[in-house]
């Protein structure tokens, strides 16, 4: 019988990079390569809701907690627009991450149908803690605002190509 406190090993995700200055792409790559221990080939494109700019997407295989290594990863280039997800896995909630200039980095707990979950203690917190304006509170906890300004950037990545990286366990 399986232990009832197991957890997945492995689980999978995407990242989308939706905007990229085109001498930035060959270090996105290097660094994807190096966080997933496989060659990542991004087959990159034009990014039509930003002039000068490309876009490209991956799926990724790999343990539990790459999501967050690789949004950390990518962060370190503040000019980035991108997107990083991990699939719900077994005993773990899944995540994602929004990353906008300006804005910075976003991270939100999501269901098996990648809605962003905001948790019990966390509602309590911000209701006792209510500076006065809860719908805004919630709505940055939602990633309201990173929604709005990738969501041009997500439109125009229809049509771009997707490649699977896997990431060695170990």
């Amino acid at each position: 019988m399986r232990a009832l406190n197991q957890f997945a090993d492995a689980t999978s995700g995407v990242v989308y990079i939706h905007a990229s200055p085109a001498a930035l792409c060959p270090h996105v790559e290097w660094a994807l390569s190096d966080a997933l221990n496989c060659r990542a080939n991004l087959k990159w494109s034009a990014q039509p809701a930003s002039s000068g700019q490309l876009r490209a997407a991956t799926d990724w295989v790999g343990p539990v907690g790459t999501g967050a290594a690789l949004a950390g990863i990518l962060r370190t280039w503040q000019m980035l627009r991108f997107e990083v997800t991990e699939d719900a896995s077994e005993g773990v909630d899944g995540e994602r991450f929004a990353h906008v200039p300006g804005l910075g980095l976003w991270r939100g707990s999501t269901s098996a149908n990648g809605d962003v979950i905001l948790g019990e203690m966390r509602l309590k917190s911000m209701i006792e803690g209510n500076s006065g304006n809860l719908t805004a509170e919630i709505e940055h906890a939602l990633g309201s605002a990173w929604d709005h300004a990738l969501e041009p950037y997500r439109t125009g990545g229809a049509g771009a190509e997707v490649t699977w990286l896997s990431r060695n366990a170990g």
